[in-house]
């Protein structure tokens, strides 16, 4: 087992550098629907929605994978690879204040129109009235998480990094969703 796994895996690192970005989108991919499927489970979904898995994994393929792969090589061509203390709380700040609060704003409207199937008006409601929370409940992780990707992980993996991080708090936005979404017990 232990040679299979090994032999997956440089594979997988094979695939990384002769092509990044579509390897980078295909991860970003798997990572969305094992987080969507997840999130399912734990929402108390017993049959599993498909159409929403698909949507989710095409926003995985489509849109994060992509963007964290241009997003982290921009700011390492904007901060010249450094990874000195200074520079990587700049790259985190930078991060933080433009991709985290883009992404969940992004993922919000997705959601809540391409998934859900909800008219405009009303998601625009319902990121007026959540979106706060859900941003800053974001930077309360994002900033550890993006600290050690920027000073610890190599170019190349942290758009996987980073994907692993999503993952989870792609279950939480679900949840959150998904919770937002019940109609109230009166």
């Amino acid at each position: 087992m232990g040679s299979v796994a090994k032999r997956v895996l440089q594979q997988y690192l094979l695939q990384l550098q002769k092509h990044p970005l579509r390897t980078k989108a295909i991860t970003a991919g798997v990572l969305s629907a094992v987080s969507d499927i997840i999130a399912q489970k734990l929402s108390g979904i017993q049959k599993l929605q498909l159409r929403r898995l698909l949507l989710k994994v095409l926003f995985g393929v489509a849109y994060l994978g992509p963007f964290g792969h241009f997003l982290h090589i921009i700011l390492d061509k904007i901060f010249k690879g450094k990874k000195d203390t200074k520079t990587v709380a700049k790259k985190v700040v930078l991060e933080q204040l433009t991709s985290s609060p883009w992404n969940n704003l992004l993922f919000m409207i997705y959601y809540g129109v391409v998934i859900e199937g909800k008219p405009w008006m009303q998601v625009k409601t319902k990121i007026k009235k959540d979106y706060p929370s859900v941003q800053y409940t974001a930077w309360t992780f994002g900033p550890v998480v993006g600290w050690i990707n920027h000073q610890f992980v190599p170019l190349h993996f942290r758009v996987i990094f980073h994907s692993a991080f999503a993952m989870c708090w792609g279950i939480f936005l679900n949840l959150r969703a998904r919770t937002m979404a019940l109609p109230k017990a009166k």
